[in-house]
């Protein structure tokens, strides 16, 4: 089974069973400073399990685009993926644990449907703890289903429980599937979850049952939700019978395009295998964020970086494989054709995102020249030293100060008979990220996935200045994105030229006057049809279900939008613009903050 099919199955299984299919979003998250890509499919449903009246309902499927940073050095085993399609379904107060354990079981292992024989299944639930019992109700059910009770598993919190994501909020028990691939076992205590790879995760059921309180006790929630999530690239491959998620039909022609621009042929030495593996899931994700809605490009900040830290290193281990000359597009390309009907968006920003894989290939390019540039200047010096080492803090300014990976550093020592402190590099290297992570947090404490009422203000704030800059500078505006914590709003937006002060402070001036004027915001549930035909604005059409939340602030603004919005106006204080800047190429940026 294809991954377009298993996608297919899912989604004919659930509806068919009363959920409504909803739009994946965006790969950047909307109004959540807290992580820089969205990385489970269940991320944009935060608000709505937070209570949340979703237009769709309570029963809901879809397929969301993920990437897990986390995961980047890891990428180059067979299993590993920064991104992947997650496939979920969810009970917003609807049903719970019983029935979708159930479902989950009938998709898996009904002929109809997936056809795994129950004797390949093994499960997990939460063991228990000093806080909350195990979950001997998720076990019940797969005992009544058929799993005998030698193959369900009491693992405890850090195997089997979810969030909250935040100090507080809803969390709960899971309850784990693998599928035992025949591998024998590691060890007598080899058990689902064990990297040997006897077993291998399927698909995950999260019971958000409790709400954790700030004491660090638990309550039970009023209304409880499920939220399940099966990979596609991860099941596909065992669907097939493969060992790898880089066997399957998405990555054997992108890796087809790295054996013929190297003239490596992969399976022949397991080290040039990483790096092929490495390229061809570094392309593929970079061509997602390029190719997605609120896309980014290659920086040295937030999102852009990560790109670029991507892209830099697939070119690195093209380097390793002996790549002459230019080759993202190439394979970038295959990857849009790949993926283009599941997401149009790649067709439409095909020229953008090959644009910017080839400049940044140049600049990295460039980057080298400098790096090796630099390495002869230091070579003179360190030839002095007996030791032929280079010092860890010199290899660790290369790469903080010119880009230049440790790894070419240590190909240039070898060439002149030296060696690098690996430990010091690293040593420097941890301490920098010791320093950025502190930053990060700094930067990204809070967000709107907390629904905090300073966040939900500034939020509500970003509707007055979207429709104050339309009324000063044009309809031609429309939002481009917009990123909230609990001091100040950015909101990005289409514009060709540097707005004048006279244009900010017209800005400042009429969103503080709606503020004055106290409006009421109210909500109404309709068609995305019917809330275009009443003038409501709707700029990211793709991403919008057919029923749509309509956020009216009195008689000024009217735009479809998630939510969360403050009752009044008159909550949001005192509107000022802080900054008015340059985002990308005909995007501006304005960052403000309520006094």
């Amino acid at each position: 089974m294809t991954g377009n099919e298993l996608r297919a199955k899912y989604i004919e299984f659930f509806t068919s069973r009363n959920h409504v299919e909803i739009q994946g979003k965006s790969l950047v998250p909307e109004n959540d400073p807290t992580v820089l890509f969205t990385t489970a499919g269940m991320h944009p449903l935060v608000p709505f399990i937070l209570g949340e009246t979703h237009p769709a309902g309570n029963r809901l499927v879809n397929f969301q685009k993920c990437i897990r940073t986390g995961d980047i050095d890891a990428v180059g085993d067979p299993h590993h993926l920064t991104f992947f399609e997650m496939l979920g379904n969810w009970s917003l107060g609807d049903y719970f644990k019983d029935e979708a354990i159930r479902m989950s079981f009938e998709f898996l292992t009904n002929p109809e449907w997936l056809g795994i024989s129950i004797d390949k299944l093994s499960v997990t639930v939460f063991s228990g703890d000093d806080v909350v019992e195990a979950d001997e109700s998720s076990a019940a059910v797969w005992r009544e289903l058929g799993i005998p009770e030698e193959r369900i598993y009491f693992l405890p919190r850090e195997d089997n429980w979810w969030g909250p994501a935040g100090l507080t909020g809803p969390c709960g028990p899971d309850s784990e599937m693998f599928i035992d691939t025949g591998r024998e076992a590691c060890g007598s205590d080899c058990r689902p979850g064990c990297s040997c790879g006897k077993y291998f995760e399927i698909w995950n059921d999260v019971f958000m049952q409790y709400n954790k309180q700030e004491d660090g006790s638990y309550k039970a929630m009023d209304r409880q939700c499920v939220d399940t999530g099966m990979g596609v690239e991860r099941t596909s491959a065992i669907l097939q019978g493969k060992t790898s998620v880089y066997e399957t039909e998405t990555f054997i022609p992108l890796i087809g395009a790295v054996e013929e621009s190297s003239g490596y042929s992969y399976g022949s030495d397991e080290e040039k295998d990483v790096s092929v593996r490495i390229i061809t899931d570094h392309v593929k994700t970079s061509t997602m964020i390029l190719g997605d809605e609120r896309g980014v490009v290659p920086s040295n900040l937030g999102q852009g970086y990560i790109l670029r830290r991507l892209i830099r290193r697939a070119l690195r281990h093209g380097r390793k494989l002996d790549i002459e000359g230019k080759f993202l597009g190439v394979i970038s390309r295959i990857v849009i054709d790949t993926y283009k009907d599941v997401y149009p968006m790649l067709s439409e920003k095909r020229d953008i995102i090959l644009k910017e894989l080839e400049d940044e290939e140049e600049r990295f390019l460039r980057t080298l020249q400098k790096g090796e540039h630099e390495f002869e200047k230091l070579l003179p010096n360190l030839m002095k030293s007996p030791k032929r080492i280079i010092p860890g803090r010199l290899a660790f300014k290369l790469y903080d100060t010119y880009g230049f990976p440790i790894e070419i550093t240590e190909e240039l020592a070898a060439e002149h008979d030296f060696e690098v402190d690996r430990e010091g590099f690293d040593k420097a290297f941890k301490k920098h990220q010791e320093l950025s992570k502190q930053g990060a947090e700094k930067i990204f404490k809070g967000g709107l996935a907390d629904q905090s009422e300073l966040t939900t203000a500034l939020h509500t704030a970003t509707h007055l200045l979207h429709t104050a800059l339309r009324t000063v500078l044009g309809e031609h505006v429309q939002q481009k994105g917009s990123n909230i914590t609990t001091d100040r709003l950015r909101f990005d937006f289409n514009h060709p030229d540097k707005m004048t002060d006279d244009q900010v402070r017209e800005v400042e001036l009429i969103v503080n006057k709606q503020i004055q004027r106290k409006l009421p915001i109210t909500m109404e549930i309709m068609s995305l049809e019917k809330a275009k035909a009443e003038g409501a604005i709707a700029f990211f059409a793709d991403k919008y279900e057919q029923q749509v939340k309509v956020y009216s602030i009195g008689d000024f603004s009217r735009e479809v939008c998630g939510g969360p919005h403050v009752e009044n106006t008159e909550i949001l204080g005192k509107f000022r613009i802080v900054k008015e800047q340059s985002s990308s190429s005909g995007v501006r940026r304005i960052r403000a903050v309520l006094e």
